[in-house]
C-alpha cells in the first residue's frame, strides 16, 4: 500500500493576544495565544489547529477524543481535562471578583468618615480571608488542570493510519535484497562480523556497565564515526547548523518535549541532589535550546543538526533483540531538529524525510519507508515516517531512523512561539534522526564477504581515509 499524498496545508487561522491572566499566559497552558474558530471546521482546519490549545479543546472535544481512541489512550481524559478547566476558570472568576472588591473597599476606607471606617475595616479583614481561601482554591485547580492537561498527546494527524505498531502502511521500498544463497554462502549476524574483525566486544561492555553495553573498536568504532561525520556534512549541505548539545536536561525540558509520557519508563534519572534526566536524543536539548523564546522564522525555520550520546533504558525489552547493538542502553546519534511556521511543518517534513533517505542511499542498504499508525507515534508526534533497513540474518526489516512532525505540541509546552499579527503563536517543531549507532547492524550485514570481511560503502570511504575494506583480525588480547 501507497499512503496518501501530502495533505494541502492552508494556514488560514489567525491568532489574537489573550488578556493578561497569568495562569492563560503560563507556559504551563500551552502559550500566550488562542486560536480563533473557523467558519467551517474542516479537515484541512483541524490539521492547522493540531496542538493542544485548550480553547480548541473547549469547542471540538470530539476531534481530541479521536485522536485519544487511534492512540489507543484513555479518550475520558478530555472529559477530565474540560472539568477540570471549568473548575479552574470558576475557582479564578471568585478569587479575582473578590480581590476586585477588596481592592475597592480598602480605596474607600482612604475616603470614608471616621465613623464608617471601623465598619469597613472588618470588612476588609472578612474579605482577605475570603481572597486567601480562594486563592488557595484556585491554585489547586490549577494544579489539578496542569496535571490533566499535560497527560493528553498530541492530536494524531489524519492522514496517519489507525492501529498498533503492526498496523503501519508501507510507503515504498528501495534497493535490491541480497541473494546469499546464490552467492554461495550464509551471511552472518552483525555481531559475528564485529567480532571478527575485533570492532564489537559486548562481554567486556557487559563486565564494565552491565547488560545492553558494549565497546566499539577499531575500524567498526571508526565506521561509526565516519558515518556520523558524513551525516553531519550532509546538513551542513542543507541549511543545518551543527551543535553539540548537553546530555543532561532539567525535568521541565524532558516534560515539555513529551517524553515522560509515553517513554517515562525509557529514561535515565539522576537523583538527589541533581534531579536531571539522560537524554534518549539530542531532540530533546534541542527543543528545550529555545525554551520560553520569542524566534525570528521571517527568513525561513531554523534548522539544527545535533550531535550526542544518547541513553535509554530500553524498558519492555526484555527478551528481545539481546544480542548485538540493536537494542542498548547508550549510543551515538546525529540528530536533525527544525523550528518552523506551522503551515510550513509538512514541508518540512518531508524534507527531513528526504535526508533520511539521501543518508540511507549512501550507505547502501535495501530499505523500505513506513507510515508509522497512530498508536505508535509516541505522545509528542502528530505524524511520522519510519525508515527501516534489511537485515539479512533476520530476513526482515529493522528501524534504522524516524522523522516526526510535532506540530505545536512541544513548543506550546515550552512555551516558544513566533511573532505574528496581533501577537504571537506557537511554532511547529520537527525531528529526524541521519545516524546512530544501529544503523552498523545494517552496513556490517548487507556489506559482508564469504570470508568475513566486510565492503566500506563508496560514500562512507573518504571519511575512512581511502580504506575500501575492514579485513578480519584476531583480538590482541
Amino acid at each position: 500500500m501507497v499512503a496518501n499524498p501530502p495533505f494541502p496545508f492552508s494556514h488560514d487561522i489567525k491568532t489574537r493576544r489573550s488578556r493578561a491572566i497569568p495562569t492563560e499566559m503560563s507556559p504551563l497552558f500551552f502559550g500566550a495565544n488562542t486560536v480563533r474558530k473557523p467558519a467551517n471546521l474542516s479537515a484541512c482546519n483541524i490539521r492547522v489547529l493540531l496542538m493542544l490549545d485548550i480553547q480548541f479543546i473547549r469547542e471540538h472535544p470530539e476531534v481530541v477524543k479521536e485522536s485519544q481512541r487511534k492512540r489507543g489512550e484513555s479518550v475520558e481524559l478530555v472529559d477530565e481535562v474540560l472539568r477540570a478547566d471549568d473548575e479552574r476558570r470558576s475557582s479564578l472568576k471568585k478569587f479575582e471578583e473578590a480581590r476586585s472588591k477588596q481592592k475597592e473597599i480598602g480605596k474607600q476606607v482612604a475616603k470614608a468618615a471616621p465613623e464608617e471606617k471601623a465598619k469597613l475595616i472588618a470588612e476588609t479583614k472578612e474579605l482577605s480571608e475570603q481572597v486567601s481561601s480562594f486563592r488557595a482554591s484556585a491554585d489547586t485547580a490549577e494544579e489539578q488542570y496542569t496535571t490533566a492537561m499535560w497527560k493528553l498527546s498530541n492530536i494524531v494527524e489524519p492522514q496517519a493510519p489507525e492501529g498498533g505498531e503492526d498496523d503501519y502502511v508501507v510507503v515504498k521500498k528501495v534497493g535490491k535484497i541480497r541473494d546469499f544463497a546464490a552467492e554461495g554462502f550464509e551471511p552472518k549476524n552483525h555481531l559475528e562480523l564485529g567480532e571478527g574483525v575485533a570492532g564489537i566486544d559486548m562481554k567486556r561492555g557487559v563486565k564494565v556497565s552491565g547488560s545492553r553495553f558494549y565497546f566499539l573498536r577499531g575500524d567498526v568504532a571508526r565506521l561509526q564515526i565516519a558515518m556520523l561525520t558524513m551525516a553531519v556534512d550532509q546538513a551542513r549541505e542543507h541549511g543545518f547548523v551543527l551543535a553539540i548539545t548537553p546530555t543532561l536536561v532539567r525535568p521541565e525540558v524532558m516534560r515539555g518535549t513529551g517524553f515522560l509520557n509515553s517513554h517515562a519508563d525509557e529514561i535515565y534519572r539522576l537523583r538527589e541532589p541533581d534531579d536531571d534526566y539522560l537524554v534518549g536524543t539530542s531532540e530533546v536539548a534541542l527543543a528545550g535550546m529555545h525554551e520560553n523564546e520569542i524566534l525570528d522564522l521571517s527568513n525561513g525555520p531554523l534548522r539544527y543538526c545535533g550531535w550526542s550520546s544518547c541513553y535509554r533504558r530500553e524498558a519492555g525489552a526484555a527478551g528481545k533483540d539481546t544480542m548485538g547493538i540493536i537494542r542498548v542502553h547508550q549510543f551515538d546519534k546525529v540528530e536533525m531538529f527544525v523550528y518552523a511556521k506551522p503551515e510550513d511543518s509538512d514541508a518540512e517534513h518531508q524534507k527531513l524525510l528526504a535526508m533520511e533517505e539521501e543518508m540511507l542511499g549512501k550507505v547502501e542498504v535495501p530499505y523500505r519507508i513506513i507510515d508509522t499508525a497512530a498508536g505508535d507515534l509516541g505522545s509528542s508526534a502528530a505524524r511520522k515516517f519510519d525508515c527501516e533497513a534489511w537485515v539479512p540474518t533476520q530476513e526482515r526489516y529493522r528501524e534504522l531512523t524516524s522523522t516526526s512532525n510535532c506540530t505545536q505540541y512541544q513548543a506550546r509546552r515550552l512555551n516558544i512561539r513566533e511573532r505574528v499579527d496581533g501577537g504571537t503563536q506557537p511554532v511547529a517543531t520537527l525531528n529526524g534522526t541521519l545516524a546512530t549507532t544501529r544503523w552498523l547492524v545494517a552496513i556490517l550485514e548487507n556489506h559482508q564477504n564469504a570470508d568475513g570481511s566486510i565492503e566500506i560503502p563508496k560514500a562512507m570511504r573518504p571519511y575512512m581515509g581511502g580504506k575500501e575494506v575492514i579485513e578480519p583480525r584476531k583480538w590482541e588480547a
